[in-house]
């Protein structure tokens, strides 16, 4: 009997032995380095299974031994689920560290950025060309000027309308935080006509230092009763955002008969030529005082201003006269 106990005893111990050499090898193997020798960059599709992930995972040489994987995602993920995306699988990173990555979803961010005064058309074809978005166009088409120009962060296989939505969610909020600090003495009574006002502003120039400037040359002419008299609406009394005009604007475009054609009809547009940015509709909210009234190209990129037809005449001879230098060479 006693030697029947040392016997059971030792195979005892053995066993345990072995299992503590098994058990630290298969945990030693979910640490370790994994067999990866530079980064990878892998999709985990929707859907996939814990299994279906480890084959990913093996096939792409990020890790070793998809039954190692299986079984310490099933021992040491706490039950938290591996979770779909796009990552970044770093040189060497361990089973362990790849299962990490997954349940934290620590997935790529990309980036789509929408130009300011873009119009909705323009708007929706770079979000329709993204490769990396999903999913058609929202049914119903924005109104012009719901959208936010700005840069927008997303994840890869994030649906076209959502995208779409959260540019109208941010030129909502933009809005809203904007017209409460607005200066009281501005003509502009309602948001809308801020927005409609603003997008004229955005399509007079793209010089940051101009807008709240040329903002305020369009309030002194409504002051006055003059018409804005802003190309940029006459083009879009032409095209209504639906094509580039692709030419300069004509005397005979001026004649345009449309409600948007700011030399025919006083006051503001009916509605947005574009989508302004969120520096525009400060400046139409917040503009520069002063008594100018017109202004004209330089030809350095920015404006002439002046607070008299004079003076304006003089800024629009030397306009011509760096036009014509220009097409001479």
């Amino acid at each position: 009997m006693r030697r029947l106990l040392n016997i059971i005893s030792t195979l005892f111990g053995i066993t345990v032995i072995a299992a503590a050499g098994i058990a630290y090898y298969l945990y030693a193997s979910f640490t370790g380095p994994g067999p990866s020798t530079e980064d990878k960059t892998l999709v985990i599709p929707k859907g996939s299974g814990v299994a279906e992930i480890a084959g990913i995972l093996r096939s792409e040489n990020v890790i070793e031994d998809t039954r190692i994987f299986l079984l310490g995602v099933r021992l040491l993920s706490e039950g938290k689920p591996l979770m779909a995306g796009e990552y970044v699988f770093p040189k060497g990173v361990s089973a362990s560290g790849a299962m990490g990555i997954m349940i934290a979803g620590k997935s790529i961010t990309h980036r789509l950025t929408i130009p300011e005064g873009l119009t909705v058309r323009e708007v929706l074809e770079l979000v329709s060309s993204e490769p990396l978005l999903d999913g058609p166009l929202p049914p119903q088409r924005p109104a012009e000027g719901a959208l936010l120009p700005e840069t927008y962060q997303f994840l890869r296989g994030e649906s076209r309308a959502s995208m779409i939505a959260r540019m109208r969610d941010a030129m909502t909020e933009a809005l809203a935080e904007e017209w409460e600090k607005r200066d009281r003495s501005i003509l502009v009574k309602t948001p809308e006509e801020a927005v409609a006002l603003a997008s004229v502003v955005e399509k007079e120039t793209s010089q940051a230092d101009e807008r709240a400037r040329i903002a305020g040359v369009f309030y002194n002419r409504l002051k006055k009763g003059m018409p804005l008299q802003s190309d940029p609406t006459v083009i879009f009394a032409i095209t209504l955002g639906q094509r580039k005009l692709n030419r300069g604007v004509t005397y005979d475009d001026l004649k345009t008969d449309s409600p948007y054609n700011t030399y025919l009809v006083k006051g503001l547009p009916p509605g947005p030529i574009a989508n302004p940015g969120r520096a525009a509709l400060r400046a139409v909210l917040q503009p520069m005082s002063h008594k100018e009234l017109y202004f004209v190209a330089d030809g350095t990129g920015g404006h002439a201003f002046a607070a008299t037809l004079e003076e304006h005449n003089k800024n629009v001879a030397n306009w011509r006269k760096v036009q014509k230098a220009q097409q001479t060479q």
